[in-house]
């Protein structure tokens, strides 16, 4: 289909500024799973960003090395969240000069402000992690940190972060000026909100509307068409995509949609190479099915089902007899 000069001309500016970011910077992606907030610490605290998303520190400065952790004014959950803990990674944040900050991010002003903290050091966090993981049982190995228990068990004090023009203040403003037009332009909200603007991308190639509300109320789907149908999105960089927290009610909150659309999108050029449009309910029976495979092999290993998660390959897919769109 024909884009809009206007949404063409946005997202060019976003391309063109992410590839700056990497080129100067050596860290791309930015617009993914709220990397973009992760630099408005770093900017405020004059620190340098570690290239990389998972398996390292966040961000350096001199011999020290920073976790953050963030929580939105927006969100519903006003703590911080370590997911997927370990007995391995809670003993490599207590390394020596790792410092955990605990940032709060007011997302109600635009541009978004990172306002206040939590600093402690990373033994501290490793100890209290340690102990406090002990008795957790929930399938994903998550915990929450609330600031009440920075304070009450760690004697944490909240500080304001010193107001600093760091080394990627001029590409912040140009982005969250782009962000914002571009929000504007499509009559959409939360873009820099997990993986909402690649499902822009791709509901622009499809028609659709891009479904603002992030989660929430049951039958909160990604996109809807201009007769009112529903769709979910899942977008992946390469031809396999993640379908987490499987429970009966997400299963039935798929089966009320028109499709499941599995998309292919290039993140650092922001393109859309593929998608495919998927039968409802035949995706369910996939991951019916899947779900249980993984749960015998655990089984036979002496293990227990973590995660409801499943991921579908391009095979997999293929299996299912997709409409390739694109």
């Amino acid at each position: 289909m024909e884009l809009d000069s206007s949404y063409e001309v946005l997202i060019k500016k976003l391309r063109d500024l992410q590839r700056e970011f990497r080129s100067n910077f050596g860290v791309g992606d930015i617009l993914t799973n709220s990397k973009l907030y992760e630099v408005l610490i770093a900017n405020k605290l004059d620190h340098q960003l570690i290239p990389g998303h998972s398996g390292s520190r966040d961000a350096k400065s001199g011999i020290f090395q920073f976790e953050y952790k963030h929580f939105k004014e927006s969100s519903s959950n006003h703590s911080w969240t370590f997911n997927d803990f370990s007995h391995s990674t809670i003993s490599k944040l207590g390394k020596t000069n790792t410092v955990a900050i605990f940032a709060h991010i007011d997302d109600t002003k635009w541009p978004p402000e990172f306002d206040w903290m939590y600093r402690l050091t990373g033994e501290a966090m490793s100890e209290y992690l340690s102990i406090h993981t002990k008795s957790i049982n929930n399938a994903r190995k998550m915990i929450n940190v609330s600031p009440r228990q920075l304070e009450e068990r760690l004697n944490a004090k909240r500080e304001k972060p010193q107001t600093s023009q760091g080394i990627y203040s001029k590409l912040l403003n140009q982005l969250f000026e782009v962000i914002r037009q571009l929000e504007q332009s499509e009559s959409v909200t939360g873009l820099l909100t997990s993986n909402k603007i690649w499902e822009l991308l791709v509901a622009k190639e499809l028609n659709h509307k891009v479904n603002s509300e992030q989660g929430g109320r049951i039958g909160a789907h990604d996109a809807y068409d201009l007769k009112g149908g529903c769709y979910e999105y899942k977008v992946a960089k390469r031809e396999t995509w993640s379908f987490q927290d499987i429970s009966t009610t997400v299963l039935k909150k798929y089966l009320r949609t028109k499709a499941i659309i599995c998309a292919v999108v290039d993140k650092d050029k922001l393109e859309v190479r593929r998608i495919y449009k998927l039968d409802p309910k035949r995706v369910v029976k996939a991951l019916q099915l899947e779900l249980e495979l993984k749960n015998d092999r655990l089984k036979t290993s002496g293990k227990t089902l973590r995660r409801f998660q499943v991921s579908l390959s391009r095979a997999k897919i293929q299996s299912l007899d997709p409409i390739q769109i694109k």
